[in-house]
């Protein structure tokens, strides 16, 4: 890593901070530390988020970010200009001393330029370095390291002090009551035991697993753990919770996909006893919450992308096209086919023995 800048930056020169998120809810959730480590590194500055409306649930109730602020871009050219144009004026309102930027697109460094951000903190990506006025060049190393310690590595470029290294979420009173609420409308209680599956994955139908072998396990942990099963998912994996749903005969799953925002999912994330999940959002989610789980890698970079928790376990196998990062297998998928439920459920056991968790 290399920062090339002929200025440090003070502490008593920054009181406002702008930070361009990541775009996609794993990305986000694996960028908190870095904004923890802002926060403890400037105090007494006021941090605001700029982010896809998307993921705004992750980021608007954790302490170390002081405002959100939506980027919504249109589905037309013009609808996208008109947004471009509106945040650049907000940006020369508000009068950042810092920006901070961790999504690594052209656009990013633009608008901070043209927003009239004094000091432009940033990877040198998309030919956008002559935009930032700290510039970080990526080494060979940053690009095989897990994508926490990639957005911790342009804190620590700069000699900004980094204390932890692992997500923390947090959830709004009305999301937790809304998902309390949600449970006791279906009948589970404080008490029941809550094994939570996510079968999707937003990346492409290679890093999901079959939903046959999803419903495998959720029927073994009805009978064996007496556990109540609920289906997590966006709005676009409501086919893929369907089939699940419909493949289990004795589990009587409770499927949520597609029913909940974001923030009522992560409150029913967080009730969860168990999670089994593929590489995705939520996975990370999960992780950031302590949530026991277990996690089925297939064409995606384990060492890269990994659920950050001791209480995490990933199952994958070593074939010889994988980690190949395609949305859809363009062969015979071994990666996942590969992995049996036996294989998974034994994992679960493990785990479950490990922490010594109780099930009713």
């Amino acid at each position: 890593m290399r920062l090339k800048s002929r200025h440090k930056i003070s502490n008593q020169e920054v009181r406002k901070i702008l930070v361009r998120s990541a775009n996609w809810i794993g990305d986000t959730v694996m960028m908190i530390p870095s904004l923890m480590a802002l926060k403890k590194t400037f105090p007494h500055a006021k941090i605001t988020v700029l982010a896809s409306p998307w993921v705004i649930p992750l980021l608007e109730n954790h302490p170390s970010v002081d405002k959100t602020m939506i980027f919504a871009k249109g589905d037309s050219v013009f609808a996208s200009l008109k947004e471009l144009l509106r945040i650049i004026s907000w940006l020369r309102a508000e009068r950042f001393d810092l920006a901070v930027l961790f999504q690594n697109a052209f656009e990013a460094a633009f608008l901070a330029y043209t927003g009239k951000v004094k000091y432009r903190v940033g990877y040198t990506t998309d030919g956008r370095g002559f935009l930032l006025t700290h510039k970080v060049k990526r080494d060979q190393h940053i690009l095989l390291v897990h994508q926490v310690e990639y957005f911790l590595s342009l804190i620590e470029a700069m000699d900004w002090h980094v204390e932890e290294r692992e997500p923390i979420l947090y959830v709004n009173d009305e999301d937790s009551r809304s998902g309390s609420l949600m449970l006791s409308s279906i009948g589970i209680e404080d008490t029941s035991f809550i094994f939570g599956i996510n079968p999707g994955a937003e990346y492409g139908s290679a890093k999901r697993w079959p939903e046959e072998r999803f419903a495998f396990i959720a029927e073994w942990a009805a009978k064996r753990w007496n556990a109540k099963v609920i289906i997590f998912g966006s709005f676009s994996e409501t086919e893929i919770a369907a089939k699940l749903t419909n493949l289990m005969h004795t589990a009587n799953p409770i499927n949520l996909c597609g029913k909940t925002t974001l923030g009522q999912a992560m409150a029913l994330i967080k009730r969860c006893n168990f999670f089994l999940t593929n590489d995705s959002g939520l996975m990370h989610i999960a992780a950031a919450f302590n949530i026991p789980l277990v996690a089925i890698f297939g064409p995606t970079d384990h060492i890269v992308t990994s659920p950050v928790s001791k209480n995490a376990r990933i199952v994958r196998h070593n074939v010889d096209c994988s980690p190949c990062l395609k949305e859809v297998c363009p062969s015979d998928h071994r990666c996942m086919l590969s992995i049996e439920p036996e294989e998974v459920w034994e994992q679960m056991e493990g785990l479950k023995k490990e922490l010594k968790i109780a099930t009713i």
